[in-house]
């Protein structure tokens, strides 16, 4: 039986902790010691780089973490995923996601961890979200004798256009968890700050392929031929006409053609060209409707041009993503957390983006909130874009976003924990 002089003290120490100061968990991060550990994980990854559902290594070095901090986990979870779980084991359950595929592009920038795979690179920061979350599980497993609930660490595969996570809830692993969390490294902001917005952040995205045929023949005799080039490339400009001249211009929408393959001499008409790309949109029901037209165009060009057309749509392979819409009950939330750990005037408010995220997924099926951590700093004025062949991860970030995991879903089980017992004394 505690004291009452230590029973005060906890009552102290866990009011504390609800408002976010009871751990500095920033600066614990920011050691020298937690700092070099997260910086080689995250480039062990970063050499080592794989494609969606082929995470096998990434995933045995984060199960090796988790094992070595003594951190229960789950695997496989959507092939190649791992869900680590920290606290009592007991409701209420939240959980924070990290995304560890790469893309495959060939890295352009000459340093000693470069990817060592050909063709296959980091060029969106999964080696960082991965290795922030490893961050965060560290933290939290030092703590979690404070932890009001159980926090679920969500490793997932394939956010590049393969739907992993639609397979993680598929799976069923995130039944009755209460809210999930997600970020993104952004070269744009400055080192320390934060950026999101309550509703649409990013919009919902699509792909679409389109084979016109027509018929071929001799390229100096193109009367005895039907050109698919030609239909093709009406197609192209009629789809950007989608956008200029039907859609509401408050209500932001894209389309590109980013593939266009045919034929393969100079003095040939091939007799078939294919084209493809993607679309966006912030609503499900604008995102609907531009797909019908893309459809329409692409088949009605091609007729007009005497070519047949086949026109397909997000496949299993590549699936459509919702719009990502942030719960506007978490926004209060994360702007008191993330003001505690970085200071209020860190904290910005964003316009949403035309880019997407299948964490979205998440979010059409239970509280979801996503934001994006700054790495620019005055030595990187002009940082390389993500996607870019030049990207680089500033790893002065990896304290920051250990930290920001870590706070927000301890602060989370703490308030939910509140509100749990108000609703049942109000019973």
């Amino acid at each position: 039986m505690h004291s009452p002089k230590w029973a005060l003290l906890l009552i102290i120490i866990s009011s504390l902790f609800s408002s976010g100061l009871c751990l500095d968990f920033l600066e614990t991060a920011k050691s020298d010691e937690f700092f070099s550990w997260m910086v080689g994980i995250r480039r062990k990854i970063h050499e080592n780089p794989e494609l969606g559902y082929e995470e096998y290594e990434t995933s045995k070095i984060i199960r090796n973490e988790l094992g070595r901090l003594g951190i229960e986990y789950k695997y496989p979870v959507a092939v190649t995923g791992v869900v680590g779980y920290v606290g009592t084991g007991a409701p209420p359950f939240v959980a924070a996601r990290a995304d560890m595929d790469a893309l495959a592009m060939q890295e352009m920038v000459e340093w000693e961890h470069k990817s060592k795979v050909p063709g296959k690179m980091h060029a969106c920061g999964h080696d960082a979200h991965v290795t922030m979350l490893l961050g965060a599980a560290k933290i939290l497993k030092d703590n979690s004798h404070l932890l009001k609930g159980t926090v679920l660490l969500v490793f997932q595969p394939a956010e590049e256009g393969g739907g992993g996570a639609i397979q993680v809830v598929e799976s069923g692993i995130l039944e009755n968890v209460r809210a999930i969390f997600g970020l993104h490294v952004s070269p744009d902001l400055p080192v320390g700050q934060v950026s999101s917005r309550s509703g649409t952040l990013l919009a919902g995205s699509g792909f679409f392929e389109a084979v016109i045929t027509g018929k071929g023949g001799h390229a100096a005799i193109p009367q005895h031929s039907i050109d698919p080039v030609l239909a093709a490339s009406n197609v192209v400009l009629s789809l950007q006409q989608l956008i200029s001249r039907e859609a509401d211009p408050l209500d932001s929408q894209v389309v590109t053609v980013a593939k266009f393959q045919g034929g393969g001499a100079f003095n040939v008409i091939p007799d078939s060209v294919t084209i493809g790309g993607t679309f966006r949109a912030f609503s499900k029901e604008t995102f609907l409707q531009l797909k019908r037209r893309i459809q329409e165009v692409i088949i009605g060009q091609a007729t007009v041009q005497r070519c047949s057309a086949t026109v397909e749509f997000s496949s299993k392979d590549k699936p459509f993503f919702p719009a990502t819409i942030n719960d506007n009950g978490l926004h209060e939330f994360f702007q008191d957390v993330a003001g505690d750990v970085l200071g209020p005037s860190n904290v910005k408010t964003m316009l949403p983006l035309m880019g997407s995220e299948d964490f979205s997924v998440y979010q059409e099926v239970i509280p979801g909130y996503f934001y994006f951590l700054g790495m620019k700093n005055k030595s990187n004025k002009n940082p390389a874009s993500v996607h870019s062949p030049f990207f680089e991860v500033n790893e002065d970030i990896l304290p920051f976003g250990a930290a920001m995991h870590a706070s927000l879903v301890a602060n989370y089980l703490t308030e939910i924990q509140k509100l749990d017992e108000k609703h049942h004394d109000e019973l």
